[in-house]
């Protein structure tokens, strides 16, 4: 089978800028600036990882245990100081709402902005324009400013442009929790459709419940390593534990 994600030996550093106290501050420049004011932490540390076409592929973890990191690392948003990732065709997907959305133009003007970021032709943004428009439910409102539009409305639009792409790679972080619940049922409907169709998910979520339901292999990480990687079932249990 196809390898469609593989990441080797990844890892990234953050720095964290810690406020400290006017005194603190003073007797450290005092002390010749001895000392860093700042602490570094790994959020992705020497990780590997690989995604057979077709897959669906759950992300898991606690708060900071680097899924979202590992997620922007595969969709090439975010770039590893160590290591490398590779991709096997188009890769779409939500990663933060509104990314690649500029405020100040239309919802019009944003899908063809983003189609094209998302490497789609004009054409092909033309000839899919009505459909993506149909989807999000947006209707009247394409051409107003996104900047007036809701985070719902923003979701709406973001997701319908993605999943309009044919994506043969597609990620989800967590961002279904936005919008009401008939348009996040569409849109698991639309991510079920991209699994059956053999496409290649990838899933951050803190809900165990969708995840089970839509993905088959689970990946745990804790403070930045992978330290299970199973059919999602073991995986969910092992949380729940």
């Amino acid at each position: 089978m196809t390898t469609a994600i593989e990441v080797h030996n990844v890892s990234k550093e953050f720095v964290l800028r810690h406020t400290r106290s006017i005194k603190e501050a003073f007797v450290w420049f005092v002390k010749g600036r001895k000392g860093d004011l700042s602490e570094k932490f790994f959020a992705l540390k020497d990780v590997s990882l690989e995604i057979k076409q077709g897959e669906s592929v759950a992300l898991l973890g606690l708060n900071g245990s680097g899924k979202s990191t590992l997620l922007k690392q595969i969709s090439g948003v975010m770039l590893p100081d160590s290591g490398t990732v590779g991709t096997r065709g188009r890769v779409a997907g939500l990663i933060e709402v509104g990314a690649g959305f500029h405020p100040d133009l239309s919802g019009r003007d944003n899908v063809f902005l983003n189609g094209a970021i998302l490497g789609m032709s004009e054409a092909e943004i033309h000839e899919k324009f009505d459909s993506i428009v149909e989807f999000s439910e947006i209707g009247q409102f394409i051409d107003t400013e996104v900047k007036f539009y809701s985070s719902g409305m923003y979701l709406r639009l973001a997701f319908s442009v993605a999943v309009h792409t044919d994506p043969e790679v597609f990620l989800v972080d967590e961002i279904l929790a936005v919008g009401d619940e008939p348009f996040q049922k569409k849109c698991l409907a639309k991510i079920r459709e991209l699994a059956d169709e053999g496409k290649t998910l990838v899933v951050v979520s803190h809900d165990l419940d969708l995840v089970a339901r839509i993905c088959e292999r689970g990946v745990l990480l804790e403070r930045g390593k992978v330290v299970m990687d199973a059919p999602v079932a073991d995986v969910v249990a092992r949380m729940r534990r």
